[in-house]
């Protein structure tokens, strides 16, 4: 069973983002494979803001990111580009932490003049980490993505086959190791 690590770069656990990373772990888990979520939020954030490289938690969430098959990095658009949250904790995984994963970027934002903020802010910072196989990323506009408030999430259905064709392509891309 190939393993996947799900980064989330935002500053909350309650948010829409969080509802894209829902989505994904039940769509990956429901095709066999074991999907696991890291918080960048839970890493304390004197070890990240002071690049403690060997604290136990740096530590314990790259072993997560050196162990998967593959990661997907996941972001609310922040000032056009990814949250500084994520950046932080990017910068503290090891030069080519991403060498042999298959990376898939998700990014969640306000507007549509944001699109292409995974390809110009996320994407390269991923490839400089040795990211080579980054699936084609995915886009949501937080509109499309709305919170109950009992905590549950609805996302539209557009944005749900969008999703869920690159789940499947990530998928794929898994079953050719």
């Amino acid at each position: 069973m190939a393993k996947i690590v799900i980064i989330s770069g935002g500053p909350s656990k309650t948010t829409r983002l969080k509802g894209i990373i829902d989505y994904a772990q039940s769509v990956l888990s429901e095709q066999g494979m074991d999907v696991e979520e890291l918080h960048v939020i839970d890493i304390p954030a004197e070890d990240l803001i002071l690049a403690k490289y060997n604290s136990e938690a740096i530590l314990a969430a790259n072993k997560k990111v050196e162990e998967a098959d593959a990661v997907i990095v996941a972001s609310q658009v922040y000032k056009a580009s990814f949250t500084g949250i994520l950046k932080t904790y990017l910068d503290l995984l090891p030069q080519k932490g991403l060498e042999n994963k298959i990376v898939l970027p998700l990014m969640l934002g306000g507007t549509i003049s944001h699109l292409l903020a995974i390809d110009y802010s996320l994407k390269p910072v991923l490839a400089s980490l040795g990211a080579e196989n980054i699936v084609k990323g995915v886009f949501t506009l937080d509109t499309c993505v709305t919170r109950g408030e009992d905590g549950s999430t609805t996302i539209e259905q557009e944005a749900k086959e969008r999703l869920e064709a690159s789940f499947h392509k990530l998928v794929k891309e898994l079953k050719k190791q």
